[in-house]
């Protein structure tokens, strides 16, 4: 079989790769991707319909105008495909006053000049009633903050580079990455290719595919949720808003009501460590809906016990929780973005953009000293 050759090949075309690939496509570039599974898999990190976007980032102000670049691109990108991607809800963020959730948020939106409401507990309750808060807890309300349809985004993407020249390669699995004198060579379970330069987002399988991550990254089960829920409280179409709560069991988010499945909710923090992405345990433990349900009985408690439907994903954690976004040690023609730590999708629009910018030697727009790899050196 002929080798094929192209300017960029992209491993990966979850949320990352099919960003990319969208970005490399439309500057002219003769560039593949290539998936072990089809488009918008349920296999990975980049799927369970809704994934939240919000602008006054808790984790770490440097963020914000990457997350602010990844707002822009998803509002094109629905322009341009021609179906939103992109729905604002605004988001209640709420939890301790001393804990990392509320004060982050004020922190990023001192520093970025960003509007946010603070709230007292009366003021909560009197907008949102079918809310829970305890009078200890400090709320913020952002109204530039909603979710977006994850398999649309990834879809859109690929879509979008196709029509702009880009080939994709489904049901491969990458066998080797191997950097040559004058090419890269990605060997799959079914061809061979060469590039100039190679973008990886490979996600739960960077450990693998990224020699110089394989101590760092620990990939965890996550399993999401979704329960029936009264359609005049808690639905997008009513008004109400996502949410973000910091508890003394953990951080919890969830969504308003989008389709017949009801309200999604899911535990951020914890997880189960998956030591073989493809053996990953996609059943649901009645421990872990259980865990959730005392979670909606406290803080929204008009939503039923009732689940309708529930999907496991993964998380790629990095020691500190934040992102590594780079170039290989080995070779400098591979970039990459990995470990994005069960927070990335919301910025892969621009992560696409970004990676994109570095495999063909333009300067990012961002500031990426953060998420530098040798930090853990």
């Amino acid at each position: 079989m002929a080798v094929q050759h192209f300017d960029f090949l992209v491993l990966g075309l979850g949320g990352v790769g099919s960003a990319t690939l969208y970005h490399l496509a439309s500057r002219g570039y003769q560039v593949a991707g290539i998936d072990r599974f089809p488009i918008a898999h349920d296999r990975g990190s980049s799927h369970g319909h809704t994934r939240l976007i919000r602008q006054s980032y808790f984790e770490h102000p440097a963020y914000v105008p990457l997350v602010q670049r990844a707002f822009e691109l998803w509002e094109q990108l629905g322009v341009e495909h021609g179906r939103d991607v992109y729905y604002e809800t605004g988001i209640i963020e709420c939890g301790p006053k001393d804990g990392e959730l509320v004060s982050g948020v004020l922190a990023s939106a001192a520093q970025h000049n960003l509007d946010v409401e603070y709230l007292s507990v009366s003021q909560a309750r009197d907008r949102w009633p079918q809310f829970g808060f305890s009078e200890h807890d400090s709320i913020v309300y952002e109204q530039r903050a909603g979710f977006l349809l994850v398999e649309q985004c990834v879809s859109a993407h690929v879509e979008l580079a196709q029509w702009a020249g880009a080939e994709t390669f489904c049901d491969q699995t990458i066998l080797e990455v191997k950097s040559e004198s004058n090419v890269v060579r990605v060997k799959t379970n079914k061809a061979e290719f060469t590039a100039d330069k190679v973008v990886l987002g490979v996600g739960a399988w960077a450990r693998d595919l990224i020699p110089e991550l394989a101590d760092l990254i620990t990939v965890l089960r996550k399993p999401l949720h979704w329960f029936q829920a009264d359609d005049a409280l808690y639905s997008r179409k009513s008004g109400c808003p996502s949410f973000l709560f910091e508890t003394e069991a953990g951080h919890y988010y969830g969504f308003p009501s989008s389709d017949c499945r009801g309200l999604k909710v899911a535990r951020h923090s914890g997880g189960e460590f998956v030591s073989d992405p493809l053996q990953v345990d996609r059943t649901l433990d009645e421990t872990e809906r259980e865990d959730v349900r005392k979670f909606l009985s406290v803080h929204l408690p008009g939503v039923s016990n009732q689940p309708t439907d529930h999907t496991v994903c993964m998380y790629s954690m990095t020691p500190d929780s934040h992102f590594v976004i780079d170039r290989s040690q080995v070779d400098g023609r591979i970039v990459y973005a990995a470990g994005l730590s069960g927070h990335g999708f919301k910025f892969t629009a621009a992560l696409g953009e970004v990676l994109a910018d570095m495999a063909s030697e333009e300067s990012p727009a961002f500031d990426l000293s953060l998420f530098q790899r040798s930090r853990f050196d």
